[in-house]
C-alpha cells in the first residue's frame, strides 16, 4: 500500500477519550471508532483538496456492529462540526435507499455541497435485506465527488445470530467491489482507500467487518494524510463519465458496470497496491495468497512455526496479501503465481479467493499454472475448512503439512506434533458446566415469555429468543427479524393445533415486525403476539428505537392494522398514559399475565399483549447516570428462616437470586450489586423475605480507609517484550471483562507499545462466557493475529472459574507457560434457574486448570468475596484480580499508565482504583489484607 513516508508516529496524550478525534499519531481506537475517525478523516482530506463535501451515516445495528450506532452517537459534536450527518435507518433497505439519495444530491438544483460521501452498516442479514437497494444504487453509480462504503458484519461463528453469516457472495452477486481490512489500521488505510476508489469507478464499495478486526481495538497512526491515494491516470473512462446520471436507461447502466466501473476498480487496486507480495523468495515454490482476517493467522502461523520473514524466504515461501477480494486484480495475481510450484489459499468460509484465481491463471496460452489448493488438497479431501472460522493454529498445522511436502525438516515436524498435541488432552475431557447466557437480573422477559400450560409460543430476534433454552417456556422455532409469526401462516392450515402465541420486540416491530402482524391479520390465523414494550433495543447494547413509539401509538397502531383484541400488561408503576389514552384497551397487570393468555388464545384472529416494561438493563444504566427512578427498597432473605426451596427462583427465574452454603446446608441470597429490584422473587408464599425501605449497601471499609493507611508493595519486574506478551481475559458478562481489556490497552499505548485487544461478547454479554484477549508488544508490526493462538497464553485473568475451566480457555494454556490468577467464588449457572440442587464442582475444576499449566503458578482466591468486603461491591472482582495479577508481574505495562487509564474510563474511578491497589496489596501480603 502506497503511504508517505513518515517518522514513527508519537502517541500522544490525551486529556479525554473524546480527544481520539482530535489529535493526531498514535491514538488507541476501537475499530468502531476508526471508522468514526475515518469519516473525519475522508472531510479533512476533501477540505484540503479544495472539496466542500459532507458525509452521511445510515444503517442498523446488529453483532459484530452491535455498538456502532452507540459511538456515532457519542461522536455526534465531531460529526457535526465536520458537516457529517448521523441518521438511523429504521431498518437496512430503508437506510440503503437513504444512502442510495445522498448519491443524488447533485442530479438537482441547490446542493450546498460539491458532493456527500457515505457510509452504510449492517451485519450479514441486514446485507441480505438490501439485495435490491444495492443493486440498483450500485449500478446507478456513486457522485463524483460522494462514494459509498457499505461496512458489512460477518458473524462467521454465529456468536450472536441465528445463522453464521458470509456477505462476500452477496456482494459479488450485486457486483459491488469488496475490501477485507486485516485490522484497526487498515479500516483507517483502506476507508481512505475505498471512498477514493469509490469516486473513481462509480461503485458502492463493501467493507467486510469480521468478529476478530471490528470487535478489537488497537494503537494505530490516525494521520489524515498517511495515505497516499493515487488515480489511474491512463485508465480509459467513456466521455460521460461513470457516475451516477438522470435520465440512464437501465441497459446503459449494466454495459457501464460490467464493461468500465468494476475495471475501473481493479486499476485503482492495481495503481495504489491495495494486493501486494508481503513475503518474497529469490526461489520461490510455496506460493500462499491470503487476506482480510485470515492474513493474520498466516502471520501468527508462521510465527508459531518459528518461520520468520528470512526463514519463509530461504524456504521458498511467497506470501500475498489482497486487499480487495472481489475482483481480483489479474495483473498483480498472475505475478504472484509465476515461478511457483503450488499455491495454498487461505480464505475464510467459502473460497472466493481460490475460484477466481483459478479462472485466472487458467491455460488460456497453454501452460500449465501451478496446482492451487485450498479449501481442499491434491485427494478431494477437506484441507481448510468452509464452516465455522479459522484459527492460527489450524492455518499453521495446514501450513507445516504442506511445507514438509517440499522438503524434509525435523524442526518442523517437532513444531507440528507440539501444535497437535495441545488441543488433544482438552478435546478428550469431559467438561459439564458452561455459561449459556440468559435473561438478566430483573428482565422483562423473565415473565413475559411464560405461557399458559397446554400453549407454545415462536420465537425471533430479540433477547426473548433465549426461552427457546428454557423449557418451561415451550418457545420453539424462530424465524429472520420481521418475519414473527409468520411461519404459524404456513402451518395453521394444515394442523389440528388451534393456536400459537409470538413473541417480538418493540423494536423488531418498529424495524418491520408491524408487517409480519399485518400478514397474520390477512391470514385470518389465530395467534396471540406478545410484545415486549421495554424501551430500548437491548440485545445489541440498549440503544433506543429509531424513531417515535410509545405505548399508545402501538396500540392504535395495531388496531388501525386489523389486530381487534389487545391488552397491555405493565408491572404496576406509574405510566405516563392511563385508560384515557387507550380507549377500549384494558390496562392489566403482569400477575394476571397466565388468564390474560388463556383468555385471549380463545378468541379467533390476531390478538396482542403489550407488555409495557424497561429493559432491566437499561435501568441500571439510567439509574446509574441518575435518568431513571431508584426505588428505595432493597430485598434480602434471612437465612435462618429460609429453607433453600427454591420458589424464589422458580417465581423470578433470576440470577440474582443465588445458592449460599450454611451450617444449616443450601439456602438462597439476593446478590444485591446484581439485583435490578424488579421484586418477581417476592411472588412466592415465603417467610425469610425482608424488604429495607431507604436502606443502603454499607460502603466498603478499603474505600474509606485506603488512602495512607498500607503503603503500596514494591513495583514487579515486568515482562520484556523481545516476543508479544499473550493475556487472556475469562469472565461472565456484564461483570467488566470488557472493562480489563480497555484499560490495559490502553495503558500499553499510553506506555508507547504495540496492542490489541479482541472482545469476544456476543450474545454471551447476556450472562455468558465472555473473553478479551490482550496482546502486547514493542511496536506495532510485531503483533499480526489478534487472537491467543492455542498454548499461546502467557498469562490468564481469570474473573469466573467456570470459563476459565472452559474448553476454549484451557486450549490457550500451555505447561510451564501459562500463569493463572482466577476467582473461585462459585457464581450459578442458568442451571441452579432449573434445578435448586445444583452442585458447582470447583475442586475439579481447578485441577484441570493446575493439570494443564503444570509447574507454572495457578492461583485461586475468592475475589468477589473479597472485593466486596473491600470495596462493598463485587463489580470490583475483575480490577482487584488486575491489581493481583499486575504485583505478580504478569501484565506488562506501567503503573502510571494502568492509573491514568482508569482515570480516562471515567466509570467509578474511586472503586477501580482502589480494587486494582488492594489487589497489588492482596499479591504481595495476602495474610495483611485477610486481616483489614
Amino acid at each position: 500500500m502506497s503511504s508517505t513516508a513518515v517518522p514513527a508516529p508519537v502517541v500522544q496524550p490525551l486529556a479525554s477519550l473524546d480527544d481520539r478525534y482530535v489529535v493526531t499519531g498514535r491514538v488507541y481506537l476501537t475499530a468502531y471508532q476508526a471508522l468514526v475517525r475515518l469519516l473525519l478523516i475522508q472531510r479533512e482530506r476533501d477540505a484540503a483538496a479544495g472539496l466542500n463535501t459532507a458525509g452521511f451515516v445510515s444503517g442498523y445495528r446488529g453483532s459484530p456492529l452491535g455498538g456502532l450506532d452507540q459511538t456515532l452517537w457519542r461522536a455526534r459534536k465531531h460529526l457535526q462540526s465536520h458537516h457529517i450527518v448521523f441518521q438511523p435507518g429504521v431498518n437496512e433497505d430503508l437506510a440503503a435507499t437513504a444512502i442510495w439519495g445522498t448519491q443524488q444530491v447533485g442530479l438537482f438544483p441547490g446542493a450546498k455541497y460539491d458532493g456527500v460521501f457515505a457510509m452504510w452498516y449492517g451485519k450479514g442479514p441486514g446485507v441480505d435485506r438490501c439485495g435490491d437497494v444495492f443493486r440498483h444504487a450500485n449500478v446507478a453509480g456513486t457522485a463524483r465527488h460522494g462514494g459509498v462504503l457499505a461496512i458489512a458484519g460477518d458473524d462467521h461463528m454465529c456468536r450472536s445470530s441465528t445463522i453464521a453469516s458470509q456477505t462476500d457472495q452477496d456482494f459479488v452477486a450485486m457486483m459491488m467491489p469488496i475490501l477485507a481490512p486485516a485490522g484497526v489500521q487498515e479500516y483507517l488505510d483502506y476507508g481512505v482507500h475505498g471512498y477514493a476508489m469509490s469516486r473513481f469507478s462509480g461503485c458502492w464499495v463493501a467493507f467486510k467487518a469480521v468478529a476478530d478486526t471490528v470487535e478489537t481495538s488497537a494503537s494505530v497512526d490516525v494521520d489524515p494524510f498517511r495515505i497516499d491515494t493515487r488515480i489511474p491516470e491512463n485508465f480509459p473512462l467513456p466521455p460521460d463519465g461513470v457516475h451516477i446520471r438522470w435520465p440512464d436507461p437501465a441497459l446503459a447502466q449494466e454495459q457501464r458496470l460490467l464493461k468500465v466501473k468494476l475495471a475501473a476498480a481493479q486499476a485503482y487496486c492495481r495503481l495504489n497496491g491495495l494486493d501486494r507480495i508481503e513475503i518474497d523468495s529469490p526461489q520461490p515454490r510455496l506460493g500462499i495468497i491470503t487476506t482480510g482476517k485470515a492474513y493474520l493467522d498466516v502471520r501468527q502461523a508462521l510465527d508459531e512455526l518459528g518461520i520468520d520473514e528470512a526463514r519463509a524466504a530461504a524456504m521458498g515461501i511467497r506470501l500475498y496479501k489482497v486487499g480487495m477480494v472481489w475482483p481480483l486484480e489479474p495483473e498483480g495475481a498472475r505475478r504472484f503465481a509465476e515461478g511457483l510450484e503450488e499455491i495454498l489459499v487461505v480464505e475464510e468460509k467459502r473460497a472466493l479467493v481460490e475460484s477466481q484465481l483459478k479462472e485466472l491463471l487458467y491455460p488460456l496460452d497453454g501452460r500449465l499454472p501451478p496446482p492451487i489448493y485450498g479449501k481442499y488438497d491434491e485427494r478431494g479431501q477437506e484441507l481448510l475448512p468452509a464452516t465455522g472460522e479459522l484459527t492460527p493454529t489450524l492455518v499453521a498445522r495446514v501450513l507445516a503439512h504442506r511445507l514438509l511436502r517440499l522438503g524434509p525438516s525435523a524442526e518442523l515436524e517437532q513444531r507440528l506434533a507440539w501444535l497437535e498435541g495441545l488441543e488433544r488432552p482438552v478435546a478428550l475431557q469431559n467438561i459439564p458446566l458452561d455459561r449459556v447466557p440468559t435473561f438478566c437480573p430483573g428482565c422483562p422477559h423473565n415473565t413475559s415469555t411464560r405461557v399458559p400450560e397446554g400453549s407454545r409460543a415462536l420465537a425471533g430476534i430479540g433477547c426473548h429468543a433465549m426461552a427457546m433454552w428454557l423449557p418451561d417456556r415451550r418457545t420453539v422455532t424462530f424465524t429472520h427479524m420481521g418475519g414473527e409469526g409468520v411461519n404459524w401462516v404456513g402451518q395453521a392450515p394444515f394442523t389440528e393445533e388451534r393456536h400459537l402465541f409470538a413473541n417480538m420486540g418493540d423494536g423488531t416491530y418498529f424495524h418491520s415486525g408491524i408487517l409480519a402482524i399485518r400478514q397474520a391479520v390477512a391470514a385470518g390465523v389465530n395467534i396471540t403476539y406478545k410484545i415486549l414494550f421495554n424501551d430500548a433495543v437491548a440485545m445489541t447494547g440498549g440503544q433506543p428505537v429509531d424513531g417515535p413509539l410509545t405505548v399508545p401509538m402501538l396500540v392504535k397502531q395495531l388496531q388501525a392494522e386489523g389486530v381487534a383484541n389487545v391488552v397491555v400488561v405493565t408491572d404496576g408503576t406509574p405510566r405516563p398514559y392511563g385508560p384515557a389514552d387507550l380507549r377500549h384497551v384494558p390496562i392489566r397487570h403482569r400477575d394476571e399475565l397466565d388468564a390474560i393468555q388463556r383468555e385471549l388464545r380463545q378468541l379467533p384472529g390476531v390478538s396482542a399483549i403489550v407488555y409495557d416494561q424497561t429493559c432491566a438493563a437499561e435501568k441500571r444504566r439510567r439509574r446509574k447516570r441518575g435518568l431513571y427512578p431508584d426505588p428505595p427498597k432493597r430485598v434480602f432473605i434471612h437465612e435462618a428462616v429460609c429453607e433453600g426451596c427454591g420458589d424464589c427462583t422458580v417465581q423470578s427465574n433470576c440470577v440474582a437470586v443465588v445458592p449460599v452454603e450454611t451450617e444449616f446446608g443450601r439456602k438462597r441470597r439476593i446478590d444485591q450489586s446484581n439485583c435490578n429490584k424488579d421484586y418477581s422473587c417476592l411472588k412466592g408464599f415465603c417467610p425469610s423475605f425482608v424488604t429495607i425501605e431507604g436502606g443502603r449497601p454499607r460502603k466498603g471499609k478499603a474505600l474509606a480507609d485506603e488512602p495512607g493507611r498500607f503503603p503500596l508493595p514494591p513495583e514487579p519486574t515486568l515482562p520484556t517484550l523481545a516476543s508479544p506478551w499473550n493475556l487472556l481475559v475469562t469472565g461472565v458478562g456484564g461483570t467488566g471483562v470488557i472493562t480489563i481489556g480497555a484499560l490495559i490497552g490502553m495503558a500499553a499505548h499510553l506506555d508507547g507499545k504495540g496492542v490489541t485487544v479482541l472482545d469476544m461478547t456476543g450474545l454471551a454479554q447476556k450472562n455468558g462466557s465472555v473473553f478479551s484477549h490482550i496482546r502486547i508488544a514493542a511496536t506495532p508490526q510485531d503483533l499480526h493475529a489478534v487472537r491467543i493462538a492455542a498454548g499461546a497464553a502467557d498469562a490468564i485473568i481469570g474473573g469466573d472459574l467456570i470459563v476459565t475451566a472452559s474448553a476454549e480457555a484451557l486450549t490457550k494454556m500451555a505447561p510451564g507457560r501459562t500463569r493463572v490468577v482466577t476467582n473461585a467464588a462459585e457464581i450459578p449457572t442458568i442451571d441452579f434457574l432449573r434445578n435448586p440442587d445444583w452442585r458447582f464442582s470447583a475442586q475439579e475444576m481447578q485441577a484441570r486448570i493446575r493439570e494443564r499449566v503444570g509447574e507454572a503458578p495457578a492461583e485461586f482466591l475468592d475475589a468477589t468475596g473479597l472485593a466486596t468486603r473491600l470495596m462493598g461491591d463485587a463489580i470490583a472482582t475483575n480490577l482487584f484480580l488486575l491489581g493481583y495479577a499486575w504485583q505478580k508481574g504478569w501484565v506488562p505495562v506501567s503503573h502510571e499508565s494502568l492509573m491514568r487509564a482508569i482515570e480516562l474510563n471515567g466509570v467509578a474511578i474511586d472503586m477501580n482504583r482502589a480494587a486494582f491497589l488492594w489487589g497489588r496489596r492482596m499479591a504481595h501480603d495476602p495474610q495483611a489484607v485477610l486481616d483489614f
